[in-house]
């Protein structure tokens, strides 16, 4: 019963990974969002970059969220 209860403690843990991506991705949006506003000719270039940013750091939670549930499975 107590691995049980330090297993599901340490997944719970573990995605606080989450937190640090959640944000990062805010900020990203938020400067394309910006950048846009204030520039629209430069939407395709900035894109472009945007989308490549969100998808690295999408990259950390997806490694949090591996993490969480090797804990909780492993």
């Amino acid at each position: 019963m107590e691995v049980e209860a330090a297993k599901l403690v340490g997944a719970g843990l573990a995605t606080l990974g989450f937190v640090g991506p959640g944000i990062g991705i805010g900020l990203i949006w938020a400067a394309l969002i910006n950048t846009v506003g204030r520039n629209p000719g430069a939407a395709d270039a900035v894109t472009t970059t945007a989308w490549v940013s969100f998808a690295l750091v999408e990259a950390l939670a997806i490694f949090a969220l591996a993490i969480a549930l090797l804990i909780l499975f492993g």
